[in-house]
């Protein structure tokens, strides 16, 4: 990263979100066609939140906040925030 000072602001605003399921995979439209809030607070929250979850569940989630650089999108899937978490340490 040559130089670059990575930031990420963990108090930044963001919502975990779950797909609806059934029999641990995500259902495709009907119903309910799209993820419903969980959780509505600060993006480390959410990561604390998500990473509570049983790690079989975990793919039912995601994390929506306002795109930080490289490393933080706008929609996070849990294989993502589990890096970013890794992360957090060294940032």
């Amino acid at each position: 990263m040559s130089g670059n000072h990575l930031q990420i602001d963990f108090s930044a605003p963001a919502v975990l979100k779950k797909w609806p399921s059934k029999t641990n995979e995500r259902t495709r439209g009907g119903m309910w066609p799209n993820p419903y809030s969980v959780v509505d607070g600060t993006l480390d929250e959410c990561i604390r939140k998500l990473l509570a979850m049983p790690a079989v569940a975990r793919h039912l989630y995601e994390i929506h906040t306002a795109p930080q650089g490289e490393l933080v999108s706008a929609v996070m899937t849990s294989e993502h925030v589990s890096e970013l978490a890794r992360l957090r340490d060294f940032l």
